[in-house]
């Protein structure tokens, strides 16, 4: 089941992000106080009760947004459960009135199958400001590809 997330699921989805981070870094550690301060822009996916993904939509502008913290429990992948949180996310981003979304990815073979085409960096400038200059690993050790779709 995709659902939004709720306060009792941010320790779920800490412990998704952390355990990802440790084993092959595709997204990046989200501490506590941002994952309550963010919680609305969380959609989950839940399994028997337990929380085995996660996705948010970051509002950037009032023509942008962003799919982050993308993130699949490692047993629980090839169910086409990071396909099902996406679009919920992209669901939401109409709602909303939003038709231009983005990522930054290492993984641009997933999102180009969801639609999303890569765009140059230069073109998300608001994204820079907002999130790239307090990375650890902007500048010199990102690896990440920049992809929009228009909804």
């Amino acid at each position: 089941m995709i659902r939004k997330a709720r306060i009792k699921d941010v320790r779920a989805i800490h412990g998704l992000l952390m355990h990802t981070e440790e084993h092959d870094g595709l997204v990046l550690p989200r501490s506590f106080s941002q994952l309550y301060s963010h919680l609305r822009d969380f959609v989950v996916a839940v399994e028997d009760g337990e929380v085995i993904g996660c996705c948010a939509l970051s509002l950037i502008w009032e023509d942008l947004a962003e799919i982050r913290s993308l993130v699949v429990s490692p047993k629980h992948r090839g169910k086409h459960l990071g396909r099902k949180l996406v679009e919920a996310c992209l669901s939401e981003a109409v709602t909303l009135g939003i038709y231009r979304v983005y990522t930054l990815t290492e993984v641009a073979g997933f999102f180009a199958r969801l639609g999303f085409v890569e765009e140059g960096m230069e073109s998300l400038n608001q994204k820079i400001f907002l999130d790239c200059l307090n990375c650890p690993r902007f500048p010199d050790l990102c690896n990440e590809v920049a992809m929009t779709i228009n909804l």
